[in-house]
């Protein structure tokens, strides 16, 4: 069966997770996985461009390298990066041919569809010297985390997923770091709460843990700066630059501005148009980090959300630097209701109208998930 129907049978969320499956299934497989050293990257909010810039610089200086990411926008081939270009259909291929022949078929179609892409991933990566390794939802039970890691890189820790990490910081934040490893680096964080259970977490197993601020000097931030301002990055992407800094000069890699030269990832503010940015982020931290990186301006916000997100608080963040938003149809499952967006559009007195299409004289940020992101691009490619 080809890989896109297979995982096209695999229900995308789910409202329980086996934490014991991937443990097991994996433990079945992992005579078959060369060793290779492994960068877990955990956190709410930047995992990704953090996790692209520390894989492009790695590729760069010489090393085979990996990238594991999720979601896609609008290829599955996305998620998969090696060498500076996503999967090939035909690697794919091979790989999930690989990974059939030695699944039982009721643990082939019991894995979930997270499971099991990180396991195809790991097939494609066979040969790498370097695999940068994302956590999709939270950290300790990830499926990610069955992997032995050579590094624990911690991005920020916020609220998200409350429904499976838990209603507090504290609460989140454990489920995060209790996949540390015997080395963690640090990015800087949100709130106290989480240094005090990194401190413990790492305490209690032994673990290296230091801070980016720790790490980072004067002429890194120089050249953090630089990059900021001839790539065109925002602010927060700026401080992912300097965590991947921060561990590749634990790698002993050698930091210089051409490792970092068009290593952005695609829908982390990228400017697709003159007028028309686009964010992936969709959730009240990534709100603050666009709200604060379009301050003093005004835009039209293009925009949905899953019904168990903080939209409200989101759109209440973004208000200051929107003139009205124009909601836009997304296909999904777990969308919320037009009503009952347009009904906190009024209650926070935000222009709302239904998105068409964009002006070429007012300016645009499309935002609100990978979902809204894959419906505008194949809505103006239409």
């Amino acid at each position: 069966m080809a890989l896109q129907v297979f995982l096209e049978a695999k229900p995308l969320f789910y409202d329980t997770i086996d934490y014991d499956r991937m443990p097991r299934i994996y433990a079945a497989l992992r005579s078959y996985f060369s060793p290779t050293r492994i960068i877990h990257v955990v956190g709410t909010n930047g995992k990704g461009t953090t996790g692209r810039f520390i894989a492009h610089a790695l590729h760069v200086s010489g090393l085979r390298v990996g990238h594991y990411t999720s979601p896609h926008i609008v290829r599955f081939n996305e998620r998969i990066w090696i060498d500076g270009a996503e999967a090939d259909d035909a690697l794919l291929e091979s790989a999930h041919a690989w990974l059939l022949e030695r699944l039982s078929t009721q643990d082939a179609e019991a894995l979930s569809y997270f499971e099991y892409t990180t396991l195809l991933a790991m097939r494609c990566f066979e040969g790498c010297d370097y695999v940068v390794l994302e956590a999709g939802l939270g950290g300790e039970h990830d499926a990610t985390n069955v992997f032995e890691k050579d590094y624990s890189l911690f991005t920020p820790i916020g609220f998200d997923h409350q429904a499976f990490l838990g209603e507090t910081i504290e609460q989140i934040a454990l489920t995060k770091l209790r996949s540390m490893g015997p080395r963690a680096l640090m990015l800087h964080q949100g709130f106290d709460e989480v240094y005090a259970i990194a401190g413990a977490v790492a305490k209690q197993r032994g673990a290296l843990l230091e801070r980016v601020e720790e790490v980072i000097d004067d002429e890194m931030r120089t050249m953090a700066t630089a990059l900021r301002e001839r790539e065109g990055l925002s602010a927060y992407l700026e401080r992912n630059l300097l965590g991947a800094m921060a561990l590749l000069l634990r790698l002993h890699v050698t930091l210089s501005p051409k490792l970092f030269e068009g290593a952005r990832l695609f829908g982390r503010l990228s400017r697709i148009a003159p007028n028309v940015w686009l964010d992936v982020g969709h959730n009240v931290m990534a709100a603050e980090a666009i709200a604060a990186h379009f301050a003093g301006q005004k835009l039209v916000l293009v925009y949905n959300s899953y019904a168990d997100k903080d939209y409200r608080t989101i759109l209440r963040l973004l208000k200051p630097v929107i003139v009205r938003v124009e909601l836009i149809k997304v296909d999904a499952a777990r969308i919320e209701s037009s009503e009952k967006l347009r009904e906190a559009l009024e209650e926070l007195g935000i222009k709302q109208q239904e998105f068409v299409t964009c002006n070429d004289d007012e300016a645009y940020l499309v935002f609100g998930s990978f979902s809204v992101a894959e419906a505008f691009l194949k809505r103006i490619a239409a």
